[in-house]
């Protein structure tokens, strides 16, 4: 009896198209049961980019200390956790009176974790300058540094002009765009650990004695002492200004779903506020959404017969290369997804991890 030889052969998974609706994919559930009171928001899925739900996720706005989300990208992507920067005069003292600030002293010497922790759990707008001036030179360059980088994720609406969200007319961002922030930031370990720290203590430093510099994150939804904690909150960042008004840029994972939600220009009242809209759209996506596996990582596709294969390779296993997992509306689980697969011309010989075509997958709704 002859042994049948078996060969892995990788199917490029190259496009998964999906026919839902991009923007308005929330169909499931009626537009009237989800009632936002912030005139600006959007949820996002973590995963793929893929929009639940939007209400004016285009339109300019402030986005106030969110903007903190890129200043902590560009300081992750280029300075080590253990640079020690100094803080300058102008670091400090161009920060308006009333915005949040570190007290970081004069000619300070903190670590790039130190003003990064600083950055994003109390909202430090005096580290943030630091930040700019240490990477960019000056807060100008650094701005310009915000702006190309915005673009390269995908931002189409976003102009920064400083790294901290201090009110200017022409620093601006859309929900859309922060969204994309809050996604690409949140792929950085270092980044996700420091926005679900809830208390953050700076220690003794060079220009500072005491270790009495103690702060509390801003976001009340990962904090389990308040009456707005959310249990799947994970992140991310909070803002606000007289302009802007209530901001955050907020994420929550729940099994294997995580959410971005945005929310721009709230109001802060009893009845209405940033975390209460966050959390009727966090609800929202947990409720209606989860994820379908489509295929398994090694799975077998099919065997074939390569032309010119001899007997002891004439029944090669083609093999998914990664699982495929689809978004798809809880409503919708059941329905068929019907896998349209391409293979290339298969002659002999066949090297062993070669790709030999591309697999798409269609939801076909009746």
């Amino acid at each position: 009896m002859k042994t049948k030889n078996y060969f892995r052969f990788l199917l490029c998974l190259l496009l998964i198209i999906f026919l839902f609706p991009i923007s308005n994919s929330y169909a499931a559930t009626s537009t009237d049961e989800i009632k936002i009171d912030a005139p600006v928001a959007i949820l996002m899925d973590s995963n793929t980019g893929k929009i639940l739900y939007e209400k004016n996720a285009y339109d300019r706005m402030y986005p106030a200390s969110t903007t903190k989300i890129m200043t902590a990208i560009l300081a992750l992507e280029n300075r080590d956790l253990s640079h020690v920067a100094k803080v300058s005069y102008d670091a400090i003292f161009t920060v308006p009176v009333g915005y949040t600030n570190a007290n970081l002293q004069l000619d300070e010497e903190l670590t790039m974790e130190q003003l990064l922790n600083v950055l994003l759990i109390p909202s430090a707008n005096d580290a943030a300058n630091v930040i700019a001036e240490d990477i960019g030179g000056s807060v100008e360059s650094f701005a310009s540094m915000m702006n190309t980088k915005a673009v390269e994720i995908g931002c189409k609406g976003t102009n920064f002009v400083n790294a901290n969200g201090v009110h200017d007319e022409n620093h601006y961002s859309t929900a859309y765009d922060l969204a994309l922030m809050g996604r690409y930031a949140m792929q950085n370990e270092t980044f996700r650990k420091m926005v679900d720290t809830v208390t953050y203590t700076l220690p003794v430093t060079n220009k500072y004695d005491k270790a009495d510099r103690i702060f509390l994150n801003t976001n009340s939804l990962i904090n389990e002492k308040n009456k707005q904690y959310y249990e799947y909150a994970t992140g991310i960042k909070t803002g606000y200004t007289d302009a802007a008004k209530n901001c955050i840029v907020a994420s929550a994972k729940k099994d294997d779903l995580e959410l971005i939600c945005v929310i721009l220009g709230a109001e802060n009242t009893t009845d209405s506020n940033k975390f209460k809209d966050c959390v009727t759209l966090f609800d929202f996506g947990f409720e209606n959404y989860t994820y379908k596996n489509l295929s398994q990582k090694d799975g077998v596709y099919k065997v074939v017969t390569p032309s010119n294969a001899s007997n002891e390779t004439k029944n090669l296993n083609i093999l998914f290369e990664n699982d495929i997992n689809a978004l798809v509306e809880k409503s919708n689980y059941d329905t068929e997804i019907v896998p349209d697969v391409e293979l290339n011309e298969l002659k002999a010989p066949i090297t062993k991890g070669s790709v030999v075509g591309k697999v798409s997958y269609t939801v076909l709704r009746y």
